[in-house]
């Protein structure tokens, strides 16, 4: 297992993806829309953030409880969920058995990155972890 990213929450990604690229040295990585939500992973080194952007393509208004989601809280600055790369998803809920409270999947995004799959569980306080496999940089970019 290996960590991968912590996604964050934009109100706009691109001013987002500007601040960290401009002051701290990230680089785009890969790009894509998934359904109606834009999302870009950028990184520095081995270091990734997933942007995620408001599912309408407007900025959400700051405040108010976070909107409910598999993948994690929704909130406009607050951390989505934490990500570990693996080489087989499968065989992880395999050896977590009945620890992996899984929320969400395990889903393919084969359409995005031939092999990415990936799948959301929950740790013992409720903090969404997501477990992926295949994923590649520039696919999107």
């Amino acid at each position: 297992m290996n960590w991968s990213h912590v996604a964050l929450n934009c109100a706009s990604v691109p001013v987002t993806e500007e601040f960290y690229t401009r002051w701290f040295g990230f680089e785009r990585a890969n790009a894509f829309v998934l359904g109606n939500v834009q999302i870009v992973f950028i990184r520095l080194g081995e270091a990734y953030l997933e942007l995620f952007g408001p599912a309408d393509g407007s900025p959400r208004p700051p405040g108010g409880p976070a909107l409910p989601s598999a993948d994690g809280p929704q909130q406009r600055g607050t951390a989505r969920h934490i990500a570990f790369q693996t080489d087989d998803v499968d065989a992880v809920l395999a050896r977590m058995g009945d620890a992996a409270r899984v929320t969400l999947g395990p889903l393919d995004f084969a359409e995005y990155i031939e092999g990415w799959r990936s799948v959301w569980l929950t740790d013992p306080d409720g903090v969404v972890v997501e477990v992926s496999q295949g994923y590649k940089d520039g696919a999107g970019t």
